[in-house]
């Protein structure tokens, strides 16, 4: 039997690297596991790229790639805020080739409204940014709201993302038509046809965690929120995040990431 591969997507102006130690942990919580984590067109290896305007485009060309690389379905998803939506799209389009979707703080409409799927709290910094704003107090805001658990600074991290930026930059302009395509998509009315677990971190400064309370319960889906974590939850909470969801496929597991799990009720 051939080990099960999962296929990680990040979000907005991040790449595979975001990811962290994440990828080592879920492979250790589930052994055997390929562990396969693409970057999106505009990020990361790809950023020399435009970055697609519609999430289906975004599907299309991790299919190619993964195809390109002869890594054959079915795949696992496991995806974060906009690649959430990317997970969403391709499980709809190619029910076939996708087994399970791990859901992460994402949003997406007609769920939920437009200043709850980007807090209108953070309108003001945002636009600053967007205006006048460097590389570095960039990584800097986008670790004080999309993590809990560093929202008050962690030097080593940020000069890890700002070394990130430095050598792969993400354009304006990408970030812009990664907004777009993030603003205009729409999820479809039923769930996809395989199982879905939605989780969420309630802490979450950048997105309501609201928003993937009511895309599980409208799509009767599994939930699960962290009461501490924030956007990032492989970044919060890596640990409790792998095995929730190695619980979820039912492998057997420890229990020392259990702290602040609550079903979404």
């Amino acid at each position: 039997m051939n080990s099960p591969t999962w296929v990680l997507l990040r979000g907005l102006m991040r790449e595979q690297r975001h990811w962290g130690s994440f990828p080592a942990t879920l492979a250790r919580v589930l052994p055997g596991a390929r562990i396969v984590t693409p970057d999106l067109p505009g990020n990361g290896e790809r950023h020399a790229m435009d970055s697609p305007t519609r999430v289906a485009e975004m599907v299309e060309f991790c299919r190619e790639d993964l195809s390109a690389r002869g890594i054959a379905p079915p795949y696992r998803l496991l995806a974060l805020s906009l690649g959430g939506m990317a997970a969403v799209e391709w499980a709809q389009r190619y029910p076939h080739e996708v087994a399970c979707c791990v859901l992460v703080n994402t949003s997406m409409r007609p769920y939920s409204p437009f200043y709850r799927r980007l807090r209108w709290q953070n309108y003001g910094a945002l636009l600053r940014q967007l205006l006048l704003g460097d590389g570095c107090s960039q990584e800097a805001l986008i670790l004080r709201l999309t993590s809990r658990r560093h929202a008050h600074g962690n030097p080593a991290l940020l000069a890890d993302w700002l070394s990130y930026q430095q050598q792969y930059p993400v354009s304006r302009r990408n970030a812009l038509r990664q907004l777009l395509s993030a603003a205009r998509y729409r999820a479809p009315l039923t769930r996809p046809a395989m199982p879905v677990l939605v989780m969420a971190g309630a802490q979450d400064r950048l997105v309501d965690h609201c928003c993937s309370q009511r895309l599980a319960r409208a799509w009767q889906a599994d939930c699960l929120i962290h009461g501490g974590a924030g956007h990032d939850l492989p970044l919060d909470e890596g640990e409790w995040l792998a095995q929730s969801v190695a619980r979820w496929l039912g492998e057997e597991v420890t229990d020392q990431a259990a702290t602040g799990q609550s079903s979404c009720g």
